[in-house]
């Protein structure tokens, strides 16, 4: 069995960053369904902007919104306005087909890749 790539997210932007929340990633439903993740999967976030790298999981925001926000304490490593990557992973006994879609300025959906 190998950890997979199932799901990516390219090129998002983060809309906001709110230390207040409890934690996790909030992203537009739409984006979720495109990418084929679940609410509540763990998920990894790059920052293209700052390096930053973590680990987190998928609370479903408002549908076309294109929202992208860092909760909790992921707010202090990635910020509004960066650009991220989002990665869902998969554990397999073989290769799979992996969701990749690449977003906008805006945050939508442009292609899948």
């Amino acid at each position: 069995m190998r950890w997979v790539l199932s799901g990516k997210i390219h090129k998002a932007i983060v809309t906001e960053a709110d230390l207040s929340y409890v934690g996790s990633i909030t992203i537009d439903a739409e984006l979720v369904e495109k990418v084929g993740f679940w609410p509540n999967e763990r998920v990894l976030v790059v920052s293209n902007t700052s390096g930053a790298r973590l680990e987190t999981y998928v609370i479903i925001g408002e549908r076309g919104s294109g929202t992208i926000c860092m909760n909790g304490a992921a707010a202090h490593l990635i910020k509004a306005g960066e650009e991220i990557i989002i990665m869902g992973f998969e554990l397999s006994d073989k290769p799979i087909e992996a969701k990749l879609i690449l977003v906008d300025s805006d945050n939508r959906f442009v292609r899948y890749m």
